[in-house]
């Protein structure tokens, strides 16, 4: 065929792919202009204040916001150790702020994956989603008012130290195979499904996440699903359990404080763009990538725990007691084998 007729046929392919490589950035940028909007007509120049009297919140959110839209951990798991150890924040005042944050971060985030049609494993959005909204509601009002802060301070820590170690021991074993949806979707798993998100919604009640990461435990270590499908399925699931708790604190229980307020509206801006952001990234690494990410969050969550929380001998004793018991079933899912792919029928390492 003559070079002639060939060229435009190749510069029409390539301007498809050069349109097609835009579009997220162009519905990232859409995302942030609409929020960065509402955050000047509603906060006005009290919002500007506060971006600039709070910039340590903003700075630090624009590590939290990736982390919450790019994996499972949820920004919370960034806003809220360094709130309680580092900036000396309450732990109720930085727990109401993951929600509050991650409404906007994570609901951005989500909302850019769903219009990029970045796949994820949507039956888990109805079996695990609903009951996370529900274990949040009991949380909050039932669990989370009778738990000392220094408890609070802990129990994420000890919940992602048990994933971690699960998490290693799976790189260790070099197991590859990943199901690319559920395999299987009986009573069995239903319940599982159903129970992992009510107890994650109770988590996200104490420490403002925790939805995402016991979502990521059940369906990584026991259904066996790639983590570049978890990953945004579980950004979904932590946005519908963080913006009912955003409001149940807000207009419920009427314990969202001037400062967190503050906090809020100087993070706003920020998250808007970089939970997106966190969101597109995680669709282009691999699933090594995405696990070594997490291990050094969890490292990090671990060590800075250990460093700057004052844990008394029978707070480190009811630690221990509490990773030994979610280390264990975390280990008894890597064990089971029902769900693990043949082969032929798994998808690539990466």
């Amino acid at each position: 065929m003559p070079t002639e007729i060939l060229a435009p046929e190749l510069a029409d392919q390539e301007g498809a792919k050069l349109r097609w490589a835009r579009l997220p950035l162009r519905i990232n940028l859409s995302i942030a202009l609409a929020v960065w909007t509402i955050w000047l007509i509603f906060g006005g120049r009290y919002a500007l204040h506060h971006l600039l009297m709070d910039w340590r919140v903003a700075l630090t959110m624009l590590f939290g916001s990736m982390v919450g839209g790019g994996t499972s951990e949820g920004g919370g798991a960034v806003a809220f150790p360094i709130f309680t150890k580092l900036l000396h924040i309450g732990a109720y005042d930085a727990r109401n702020f993951s929600l509050a944050i991650q409404s906007v971060g994570m609901g951005s985030a989500s909302l850019s994956i769903l219009l990029l049609r970045i796949p994820v494993e949507r039956r888990a959005l109805v079996y695990a989603g609903l009951p996370g909204i529900a274990g949040v509601t009991v949380g909050a009002y039932c669990v989370a008012p009778f738990v000392p802060p220094v408890i609070v301070r802990t129990s994420f820590t000890v919940l992602v130290t048990s994933l971690g170690l699960a998490l290693l021991l799976m790189k260790r074993e070099g197991g590859s195979g990943r199901n690319l949806k559920l395999t299987s979707l009986g009573g069995k798993e239903r319940t599982i499904l159903v129970a992992a998100g009510f107890l994650g919604g109770i988590v996200s009640a104490l420490v403002g996440t925790g939805e995402n990461s016991v979502a990521f435990m059940v369906l990584v270590l026991l259904f066996r699903i790639n983590e570049k499908i978890v990953t945004p399925t579980t950004v979904l699931l932590m946005t519908m359990v963080t913006i009912p708790g955003f409001l149940i604190h807000l207009f419920w229980l009427k314990d969202f404080s001037p400062a967190v307020m503050g906090y809020w509206l100087a993070a706003i801006p920020v998250v808007a763009v970089f939970a997106p952001l966190g969101a597109l990234i995680c669709v282009h690494m691999s699933r090594r990538g995405i696990v070594n990410v997490l291990l050094f969050l969890i490292a990090l969550e671990f060590v800075s725990t250990l460093v700057l929380v004052p844990i008394s001998r029978p707070m480190l004793l009811a630690s221990a007691a509490t990773l030994l018991v979610c280390g264990s079933l975390d280990w008894f899912m890597t064990r089971v084998t029902f769900y693990a792919p043949l082969p032929e029928s798994s998808d690539a390492h990466d």
